[in-house]
This record gives structure tokens, C-alpha cells and sequence, in this order.
């Protein structure tokens, strides 16, 4: 049976561990697919378990000198350990005197350490300090591979054994400040990496700390305090005002206003009263309400959209695969480029002290983390930025094809309008209208559709009560039909009424949506209402922030042509295709896709399901069915519309950001390694600039964090 894990991984220092062990697991029986992210410290597998174990995972993770364990997806993630500052201070104030000697010498000033206290200095930094890039790079030379730490520990035991040998020649060329200063600057370029890196988990964090861990519980008319993992399905919560709402459900008494902020992105609350659904993490505001759980633990709507955004931040995008592919051969290369630099400067210019110092700073300037940071930082602040106002994005490749978005394809209802229809027509030659609403009220009893849900609530308006119809089937695109008080129906579009056969005499008039009730053993119609549909107040904004996008628009919808026009034309969209069933909205998709237009599908339906799998980025209301949100490459939380230019917005940004990752990690390497091997970089600088690279990449990172939409 085919299983997914994910696991914690401590012990990386660049992006040749991440790649060395997707590339060991991938050879193991059973491994269907890993990927490892750097970043994010963690790995997502995906396995056979009757061909290999978790824990044989585990251990094989560990033998190449990697530590894993499995994270638990229901509750919060561990923390992986940040570095520490302390082993930079010791190091820095232990090096503060060699560089200070080195520094006032270049000004002629005479501070002069003896050699033997340069060697007392330098050593504990060495071997004490620098320890850990020593059992790293061992561990990775063991398991036939080579990372960070092996540059490192090459490097600047090459510089400090070097100035032992001059020291025993009892020569003054000594360079232990720059093994010093090396590892210094590794150091601390690791802690400035690690402290940025928390903060593009910033939105997941927000999240994870709505959590709540007690819930107030009903218990034979009684109120006890309990901690959430207790409580269960159909228990009754009480949510006091300015509370934390403890449990996704369904309030059963009370009413109150509800932020749902940080969960939507929505800034004002909204009004729920009875058998309205709350979020558990959201805030109560104003009122006390009885609460009837309806999902617990990794059930709960705040679960399913934190696993999500982690899931979309762990797997890779598809530009990454380009950047793993070089960091396989990037240390090896860097080795032969070092070890060719020491043997022709030792050779053209007798000096093979020289040499050794070039080689070092060849070893030290050509770390590989920038290069492995590029990718998955952006989509960590990415996908965080988008879950802050509300857009969950499904996973990494979305994000990144999102920018490319040609053609943006609308359902009507529920996504451009309101999806809350009202009947505003009913016309019947023989029949009252209240026996034309009971008829269609039995036909629409148990449907969830949005033109059934307005009849249902005319039928409740005008007290008309009815029992359900039998033998029910809906007809996808074009109505439902049903048995009745001994008489077969149907209710559906003028496109069900002409495919029968039927001579329709009722005409459409202002754009509205029409339902025909048909007598299916008279073969005749009985009467027909209309629904009118509000334009949501955003779309107008949404539709002209797409065309300034420079995206191609289209509406594609089952309505009525009458009524798709009339949106089209308040819209200004040009291009309408109307009375179309589900699968052919996925044909109109593919037919597009086939001119080589990256197409985007709007929709919240479940009639939209089809085409939002077709789509290479299908969108879909986080206000409609769950099937459309599962077929969706992106949920948008709320139901307004402007999220879908934010979502295109933020794509590109997030792609530009990663291209200017990968351009800087690139030069920092194609820059630094020729002046290196050239001599016009010594060491200490190489571990400066090297540290650099990586903090600079995570920051470049960051600074998607200050968009916010156009108010």
C-alpha cells in the first residue's frame, strides 16, 4: 500500500545534503518519490510499506550521517534548533586580536602577536568551535558524498596547517586569523540564515498559535473545562465573548460577530446566528453561543489549512529540479577547481604557499547554500503571504505556474455573482404559483444547488409545505426530474425542454435564469420561474485588475445565453460561451490549452469539478462545494473574486524573487571563484562574501512579505 511520510531532518548544512539524500532513498526498494527541502528542513516521502519501513527510512536517512524523525500532522511541528551565538562570540573575541594585528599592519603600525599565542588562539577555534564542520564533512566523505562542510573544513585546515608549518620554520607569514575569521563568518552567516529562515514560517506560526488548548464543554446542563484533544463530534461548546472559538461547528444558540481574519484574510467580521458554521481559531466577538462540534483534530478547517500550506512549502517547485541537478556536482567541481588552483600557482609562480591561500579562498567563497535557498524560501514566504489574505495554494508547482496565467476562464454563478439567486418571475397557464413552487420545491428538496436553495426559501416564505419527490435524478448541465403525486417531472433549462421535443412558447426576458417545469407524461409545459442573481460588488474591480494584468477573459457558463450576456456586458467581457454542460467546459479548456495558453478556471460548483481539473490552475471559492475546493489547484477562502488578481499578483512576484535568487547565487560563484583562484580574494573576505550569499538570498526572500493589495 502506497503511503506518504514527513519528516524532520537535522544535520544539513547546504543543498548538496538535501539532493545526497533524496538521491539515497530514491535507490531503496519502495521509495516512490522524496523530496527534500532545505529550507524547510524537511523531507515528504512517499512509499511502498510492504517493500520498506518507516523506520528502515529512518535508519538509512541516518547511516549517511543525517538525523530524521517523523512529524506529527495533527499537532504543532517541532522547532528545529536554532544556532547559537555563543560559539560565534568565543571565536569572534579568540580571532579579535590576529585581525586586529593583520589590520594595523596593513597601516605600518607595529602590534605584533608572538606565534606561539597566534597558535593558542587559532587552535581552540579549530578544533573546538569548528568541530562540528569536522564531523559533518566526515560523516559526508563516509557516505561517499561531499556538502558545505567539506569545503570548509578543507579550507580552513589548510590555512591553519599552513601557518604550523611556518611557524616550525619559524617564518612570520602566519594565517591563522584567516581559518579564524572563516569559521567565524560561517558561524555567523549560518545564525543570521537560521533567524531569517523563521520568519518565512511566520503565516504557518500565526496559524498554529490560533490553536486553542481547552474548550468549554456542556455536560448535563453543567459547563466543563476540557482539553480540545477530548472533546468530541456532536458535543456542545460554549464560546464565550472575546474567546477564541475552540471547535469547527455549528452555533445552535446565540449570535455574535466573527473575525475570521487570520484564517480568510476577510478584515470585518460577519454576522452568525443559528445553524450558521464557525472556524475553530477564529474570534468570538460580541455574544455568547452554543457551539455543536462538527470535526475535531486533524479534521478541523485550521488542521487541514495549516497541513496544506506546509504540504505546498515541502514540495518542490518545478524550477528547483534544475538547481539540485547542479548542486550534485557543484562541491565535486569545486574540489578539482581548488586542487587545479593550488598545482598551476604553485607551478607559474614558485609558491606554493601561495597556491595553498588561493585554493582556500576557492574552497571557502564556493559554498552551495545560496544556491539551495534560492527556491524554497521564496515559496515558504510565497504561500504564506498568499494564506494571510486568504489564498491557500494547494502546493509549490502552483505557485510558480501561476505567473504564466494567459487566459483566465469565469463560472457565472457563485464566483462573479452572489450565487445566492432570487426568484423574480413565476408564470403558469394552468397551475397557481404556489402549486408550481410546491411541485419544484419537491423536485429540488434535497439538492444543494443554488437555484434550488431559492426555491426552497420561496417555499418557506409563502408556508408551502410539501413532501419529497421520489425516484430523483439530476441531469448534470440541464436540470432534475423526479416523481410527484403520481406524476413524473422535470425542472430545467429551455435546452432540457427543446432535447424533449417540446414546443416552448415562453420567452426570456431580462437576462433572467429560467426554469421550465415540464409534465414529462403530457410532454408539455407547465409554467416557469425566473432567478435573478446579484453581480458580486468586486467583480467589476476583479475583472478590470486582470485586464490590467494583460490576461485574456472569458465567461463559460451552463446559464442561459440571455443572462450570460447581461453579466458580460456589465462586465465589459467580450467573450461568452453559455448553456454548456461540465465535461464541456473541460473541452473549451483543452482546446485552449492546445493554442498554448496557460489557462486558469474560476469556479465554485460542483459542475465546475471538471473543468478546474483541466485547467492547469483551477481556482475555486472556498465559499462552494468541497469537490470543486479537492479539484482545485488553489482555494480561495472567501468568496471574493479580487483574490484571484492577488493570487495571479502574487505568483509573479514570487517567481520574479526566485529568479533573482538564482541570478545572485549564481554570480556570487561565477564572480567569487575566479578571483579567488586569481589571488584577488584572500580567505577571511571569501568566508565574509560566502556567508553573505546566503543571507542575502533569504532576505531577497523576505521582502515579498511587504506587498499588500491595492485598497
Amino acid at each position: 500500500m502506497n503511503k506518504s511520510i514527513g519528516l524532520q531532518i537535522t544535520g544539513m548544512s547546504c543543498a548538496a545534503c538535501a539532493s545526497r539524500i533524496e538521491k539515497v532513498l530514491s535507490r531503496e526498494p519502495g521509495i516512490l518519490d522524496v523530496q527534500v527541502n532545505l529550507a524547510t528542513e524537511k523531507a515528504k516521502i512517499k512509499f511502498n510499506d510492504e517493500l520498506i519501513e518507516t523506520k528502515k527510512i529512518i535508519e538509512k536517512i541516518t547511516t549517511i550521517g543525517y538525523g530524521a524523525e517523523p512529524i506529527n500532522p495533527a499537532g504543532k511541528k517541532k522547532t528545529p534548533p536554532s544556532h547559537e551565538l555563543w560559539p560565534i562570540v568565543i571565536s569572534a573575541l579568540l580571532g579579535l586580536p590576529l585581525v586586529l594585528a593583520m589590520v594595523l599592519g596593513l597601516f605600518h603600525v607595529d602590534f605584533k602577536i608572538p606565534p606561539f599565542w597566534q597558535l593558542a588562539l587559532a587552535t581552540p577555534v579549530q578544533f573546538g568551535i569548528g568541530f562540528k564542520f569536522y564531523k559533518s564533512a566526515f560523516k559526508a566523505l563516509k557516505a561517499k558524498s561531499s556538502n558545505m562542510d567539506v569545503l570548509v573544513s578543507l579550507g580552513t585546515s589548510a590555512a591553519y596547517g599552513l601557518s604550523v608549518y611556518q611557524l616550525i620554520k619559524k617564518s612570520h607569514h602566519l594565517y591563522f586569523e584567516s581559518s579564524v575569521v572563516i569559521i567565524t563568518m560561517v558561524l555567523l552567516g549560518k545564525y543570521l540564515e537560521s533567524k531569517a529562515k523563521r520568519k518565512t514560517t511566520d503565516a504557518i506560526a500565526a496559524l498554529q498559535d490560533l490553536r486553542p488548548s481547552l474548550a468549554t464543554v456542556r455536560k448535563e446542563n453543567q459547563f466543563v473545562i476540557k482539553p480540545i484533544e477530548q472533546v468530541l463530534i456532536h458535543d456542545v461548546v460554549l464560546i464565550k465573548a472575546g474567546e477564541k472559538i475552540s471547535v469547527d461547528g455549528v452555533i445552535i444558540e446565540g449570535e455574535t460577530f466573527v473575525n475570521e481574519s487570520l484564517m480568510t484574510g476577510e478584515g470585518l467580521p460577519k454576522f452568525k446566528k443559528v445553524n450558521d458554521k464557525v472556524i475553530g481559531g477564529t474570534i468570538n466577538g460580541s455574544g455568547a453561543i452554543l457551539v455543536e462540534v462538527s470535526a475535531v483534530g486533524k479534521e478541523t478547517m485550521l488542521s487541514q489549512v495549516i497541513q496544506s500550506i506546509e504540504e505546498a512549502q515541502s514540495v518542490k517547485a518545478p524550477i528547483q529540479r534544475l538547481v539540485d541537478r547542479i548542486s550534485q556536482f557543484f562541491v565535486p567541481t569545486v574540489l578539482v577547481i581548488a586542487l587545479l588552483t593550488f598545482i598551476l600557482t604553485g607551478m607559474f609562480h614558485a609558491n606554493w604557499e601561495l597556491g595553498i591561500l588561493r585554493a582556500v579562498s576557492v574552497l571557502v567563497i564556493s559554498c552551495p547554500c545560496a544556491l539551495g535557498l534560492a527556491t524554497p524560501t521564496c515559496i515558504m514566504v510565497g504561500t504564506g503571504l498568499a494564506a494571510r489574505y486568504g489564498i491557500l495554494i494547494k502546493d509549490a508547482a502552483a505557485l510558480e505556474r501561476t505567473h504564466a496565467v494567459s487566459t483566465v476562464i469565469f463560472d457565472k454563478t457563485g464566483t462573479l455573482t452572489e450565487g445566492k439567486p432570487v426568484i423574480s418571475i413565476i408564470q403558469s397557464k394552468s397551475l397557481s404559483h404556489e402549486k408550481l413552487i410546491e411541485i419544484a420545491g419537491a423536485l429540488q428538496a434535497k439538492s444543494e444547488h443554488p437555484l434550488a436553495k431559492a426555491i426552497l426559501e420561496e417555499a418557506t416564505e409563502k408556508k408551502i409545505s410539501f413532501t419529497a419527490a421520489t425516484e430523483v435524478l439530476t441531469l448534470p448541465g440541464k436540470g432534475i426530474q423526479g416523481h410527484y403525486q403520481n406524476t413524473h417531472y422535470a425542472l430545467g433549462s429551455a435546452g432540457l425542454v427543446s432535447e424533449l421535443g417540446i414546443q416552448l412558447e415562453m420567452i426570456q426576458e431580462n437576462g433572467d435564469t429560467l426554469s421550465y417545469l415540464i409534465d414529462l407524461d403530457q410532454k408539455s409545459v407547465l409554467g416557469v420561474i425566473g432567478f435573478q442573481d446579484k453581480t458580486k460588488p468586486e467583480s467589476q474591480a476583479t475583472i478590470d485588475n486582470l485586464r490590467q494584468l494583460g490576461l485574456r477573459i472569458m465567461l463559460v457558463t451552463g446559464d442561459n445565453e440571455t443572462s450570460a450576456k447581461k453579466l458580460a456586458r456589465e462586465l465589459g467581457i467580450e467573450d461568452v460561451t453559455a448553456g454548456v454542460l461540465p465535461q464541456e467546459k473541460a473541452k473549451i479548456i483543452e482546446d485552449h490549452q492546445l493554442k498554448g495558453e496557460i489557462v486558469a478556471m474560476v469556479g465554485d460548483g460542483m459542475n465546475d469539478a471538471p473543468a478546474l481539473a483541466a485547467a492547469d490552475i483551477g481556482m475555486a471559492m472556498g465559499t462552494g462545494t468541497d469537490i470543486a475546493m479537492n479539484s482545485a489547484s488553489i482555494t480561495l477562502m472567501r468568496g471574493n473574486p479580487l483574490l484571484i488578481p492577488q493570487a495571479i499578483t502574487i505568483s509573479k512576484l514570487t517567481y520574479s524573487k526566485i529568479r533573482q535568487n538564482l541570478f545572485w547565487a549564481f554570480a556570487y560563484n561565477l564572480i567569487g571563484i575566479p578571483l579567488a583562484a586569481s589571488g584577488h580574494l584572500n580567505p577571511m573576505i571569501a568566508g565574509a562574501a560566502m556567508a553573505l550569499s546566503s543571507v542575502s538570498v533569504v532576505t531577497n526572500s523576505l521582502l515579498l512579505r511587504r506587498w499588500s493589495p491595492a485598497q
